[in-house]
């Protein structure tokens, strides 16, 4: 899953539609300059939103070093979007490194926390062997988590982890039953193995 981005940053591309064709800029640089104010004296919801203008060049030059500068300060006092993102920016290589240990460390904070997105790249990253032991059965503890949530692609992910018996006993009821919760969400290959093992099994999908 990607990166955070949040209301308020949308809300910023939005209004920047309307500023007046001879003064452009003007409106986001205020903006950039009144969330700066508040990120220097340690508020974390504007570092973060900080951080995404500079990780998506809104309002000011897209930077990764910077958005990254921005997250942590967000993500250290527990702010779990930071955190997620902070874990997606090692795991990609922007602005840092590439660090698949660092990726997990902070999508584990974020997924203590309960945040959906870092659950699924956690167990995303236990499925890989990425930055931890390969462990289909901790992927799936996490896909189980997220999918509860109503996240199309752990419950695809959580289907076919069923079907071929990976970190839980193979069971094609659990793995028609998360597939077809993905496709109801219009998940194109959770539909695809649905229909594959409802005619492997001489029944039609619905």
């Amino acid at each position: 899953m990607r990166r955070v981005i949040t209301l308020f940053i949308m809300l910023l591309a939005m209004a920047s539609l309307f500023v007046s064709a001879a003064r452009p800029g003007n409106a986001a640089a205020g903006i950039v300059d009144q969330l700066r104010q508040k990120a220097e004296q340690g508020d974390a919801v504007a570092q973060f939103n900080l951080g995404a203008m500079y990780d998506q060049g809104m309002g000011v030059p897209q930077d990764y070093q910077e958005a990254v500068k921005w997250f942590r300060l967000a993500a250290t006092q527990g702010f779990a979007q930071a955190q997620f993102n902070l874990g997606n920016m090692y795991r990609e290589g922007q602005g840092v490194p590439q660090d698949y240990q660092e990726a997990v460390k902070w999508y584990r904070k974020a997924a203590t926390q309960g945040f959906a997105q870092a659950q699924f790249n956690l167990g995303s990253m236990y499925y890989n062997g990425r930055g931890v032991s390969q462990d289909y059965q901790e992927a799936a503890k996490w896909f189980h988590l997220v999918a509860e949530q109503g996240i199309a692609e752990a419950q695809f992910g959580l289907g076919t982890m069923y079907a071929k018996g990976k970190g839980v006993p193979q069971n094609y009821q659990e793995a028609v039953k998360w597939f077809r919760l993905a496709a109801a969400q219009g998940h194109a290959k959770a539909q695809d193995n649905l229909n594959y093992i409802m005619s492997r099994q001489g029944q039609s999908s619905p």
